[in-house]
């Protein structure tokens, strides 16, 4: 791409922003009501995690997976809503304390780090389907960007995490098959 053409792409953008205004649309709207009713009830979920967690690595990684992923998620979705006159969802869970030192929970009522990391992973792996899915669907330069923002963070962050797991040995060995 030339510098004209990129010069051309950023002024159509920044134009559409200013002053291509329409409401969203049905799928829009189902879209950013999804994300913000599952990305509450997702924290509700990686905060108990967060508890169980012993490595302190993997703490720090679902706290950012809370704060600077889906509670960001939550508050941009809501702010688009809002304003195009939608209704956010009543779905609310108890915000727990994240406690950094160990709860003393009994080994046997604990979910281990390997697990707790593969039970994060596949959340992380929904959550990104989901909103590559809302992408495909979104008309709203603003909403897609806000989708295609929190893509990228994701991957970085499902990289890291991978990084991690491989680090720890947190992988289940996958044996090939041969014939």
């Amino acid at each position: 791409m030339s510098i004209v053409d990129k010069v051309n792409s950023e002024t159509r953008m920044v134009f559409n922003r200013f002053f291509d205004k329409e409401p969203l649309n049905y799928l829009e709207a189902a879209g950013l009501y999804g994300v913000i009713a599952q990305g509450r009830y997702n924290i509700a979920a990686l905060e108990v995690m967060y508890n169980h967690a012993q490595d302190s690595t993997l703490k720090e990684l679902i706290k950012e997976a809370i704060d600077r992923h889906t509670k960001a998620i939550i508050t941009q979705s809501e702010e688009f809503l809002q304003d195009s006159g939608g209704h956010l969802p009543s779905l609310s869970f108890k915000q727990r304390t994240l406690h950094k030192s160990d709860l003393n929970i009994p080994e046997d009522a604990r979910m281990g780090d390997g697990e707790i990391a593969i039970a994060v992973g596949n959340m992380a792996k929904a959550s990104q389907m989901a909103l590559l899915s809302a992408l495909h669907q979104s008309y709203q330069l603003e909403v897609a960007i806000m989708y295609r923002e929190m893509l990228d963070a994701g991957l970085d962050w499902d990289y890291r995490l991978l990084q991690l797991m491989l680090k720890r040995n947190w992988l289940p060995h996958l044996h090939k098959i041969e014939h």
